[in-house]
């Protein structure tokens, strides 16, 4: 009876969330709590959520602080800079557009949102690209690779799911996997340059109408003199931009129409910076600190160096820094209200998620679910293979979080998979390492409101997307899958 109300509640609970009938703060509250009174809880289902939300008090609490930290390093522009360095120094040759482009939204990523890192990744770089003709479909791609792997950071939402799913510290779960997060990186920079250069070269086959007699289309960019303007794509033969105008050809003879060359490329920031106005980028926005830009740079660099050391708790580590960060940049106690009230609506959303966790997680060990569940998957999986439980757990999260939300994932299925491979001697942390390997995979589902977001922004289909982005990601996801294995981070029994 328990295993079936526990296969129950999960499918239950899987299918309200991916049918939108149902939030995953209320479903986590209300599915669990029905079920667990079905399997004779009674009014011993406080208890048991209470003990299970104490265990979750921490990855609320670092959830809330990265959040305002990161979001306020965007507020007063730490980010800003790298964004002008990127079209300055990277925005004239495809591959380096391309290349930047995930450097960018990487960076971004660090503040664990991906809606916020698509928008300012695509309001930053979709007009270099409509400018240069270059495919969106790439953006969408690059920024879908770098995002997906950055996900696992223990802020992105992943990682906190699943140590809090199984009650483990999130240090124990990120930490060691930070050589995977790093090799992921190198293979999304890896796979950004060669879509840069697939661009490259598909630019070399148009017609000289757009590219004019140039071979190269890096060299029409930089002109051997790194200074060099953007040609100006489907532009008439002969004009001015407000910056001048030269020509390919002789316009009137033979030879083919003319290019108008666009402006250099220190202009073309100066268009970016309008068409930034209204968005996290605004140049002109109130909270700009620009003469505390090497501050800000210094406290991020010691913030991230404490985490990845492990010396002292992430939640205190995201505290401080927040509470240094709002002091310096905002000393008026109303500036500093008013920009915890500006992220509120992030935090809510996320620490209500975790805390609502507590119910499901609370009713399936409480009422024995899991134990009853994970020994009857005990008996059909072959026992040769319970050894591999982690592995396979890596693999199966591929699938699996695409096709249902990492709610469902992490406080669904992974407990019943972790305890089963407990009875072949896989830890919870191995379990946990692995299952969020997926991430970069799961980043791309049409279940994801953030992917859905890019595309639109960026007015390309999903279909298109997808055609590009999926066989990436499901490389990126083995690749960490195996670095984990290979530095011992992700057990075998």
């Amino acid at each position: 009876m328990l295993v079936l109300l526990g296969f129950a509640m999960i499918a239950v609970f899987m299918v309200l969330i991916m049918t939108k009938k149902l939030t995953p703060v209320l479903a986590l509250i209300i599915v669990p709590t029905v079920f667990g009174l079905f399997a004779g809880a009674g009014l011993g289902i406080g208890p048991m959520v209470m003990d299970s939300m104490k265990s979750m008090t921490s990855t609320a609490a670092l959830l809330m602080f990265a959040i305002i930290y990161f979001g306020l390093m965007i507020d007063v522009g730490l980010f800003d800079p790298l964004v002008k360095f990127i079209l300055r120094k990277l925005g004239n040759d495809p591959a380096k557009v391309v290349l930047g482009t995930a450097i960018l939204a990487a960076a971004v990523s660090l503040d664990g949102d991906g809606s916020t890192t698509f928008i300012l990744t695509t309001a930053a770089m979709l007009p270099v690209y409509l400018r240069l003709k270059m495919s969106p479909v790439v953006l969408t791609c690059v920024a879908g690779l770098a995002n997906g792997t950055m996900n696992i950071l223990p802020w992105g939402g992943p990682t906190a799911r699943a140590a809090t799913a199984l009650k483990l510290d999130v240090n124990d779960v990120f930490v060691p996997m930070v050589p995977s997060l790093i090799v992921g990186l190198i293979v999304v920079l890896v796979f950004s340059w060669l879509l840069g250069l697939q661009e490259r070269n598909r630019l070399r086959t148009v017609a000289p109408g757009i590219w004019g007699d140039v071979a190269d289309p890096s060299e029409a960019f930089d002109g051997g003199n790194g200074r060099g303007g953007a040609v100006a794509a489907g532009s008439s033969a002969s004009g001015s931009g407000k910056g001048g105008s030269r020509t390919a050809g002789k316009p009137g003879t033979g030879g083919g129409a003319g290019v108008v060359v666009l402006e250099r490329t220190e202009e073309l920031v100066d268009e970016h910076d309008t068409a930034m106005a209204d968005t996290a980028l605004d140049p002109n926005r109130a909270t700009l600190r620009p003469k505390l830009f090497w501050f800000n740079l210094a406290l991020t660099v010691a913030v991230m160096v404490t985490l990845v050391a492990n010396i002292v708790p992430l939640p205190f580590v995201f505290m401080v820094g927040s509470a240094i960060a709002l002091l310096v940049n905002f000393p008026k106690v109303k500036d500093q209200g008013a920009q915890l009230i500006a992220h509120a609506p992030s935090i809510v959303a996320v620490v209500s998620m975790v805390m609502a966790a507590a119910v499901l997680t609370g009713v399936l060990n409480g009422t024995g679910m899991v134990k009853a569940m994970s020994e009857w998957l005990v008996q059909i999986i072959p026992a040769d293979m319970g050894p591999f439980m982690a592995v396979i757990t890596g693999l199966l999260s591929i699938p699996m979080t695409f096709f249902m939300s990492n709610d469902a994932f992490y406080f669904g299925v992974l407990p019943v998979l972790s305890e089963t491979a407990a009875h072949y001697g896989v830890g919870a942390a191995d379990m946990a390492r692995a299952s969020i390997t997926g991430q970069p995979f799961h980043l791309q589902s049409p279940l994801v409101p953030a992917i859905l977001l890019l595309v639109s922004l960026a007015k390309v289909e999903l279909g298109d997307h997808h055609k590009k982005v999926l066989w990436r990601t499901a490389v990126i996801s083995i690749v960490m899958l195996a670095v984990g294995v290979l530095t011992g981070a992700i057990g075998i029994g």
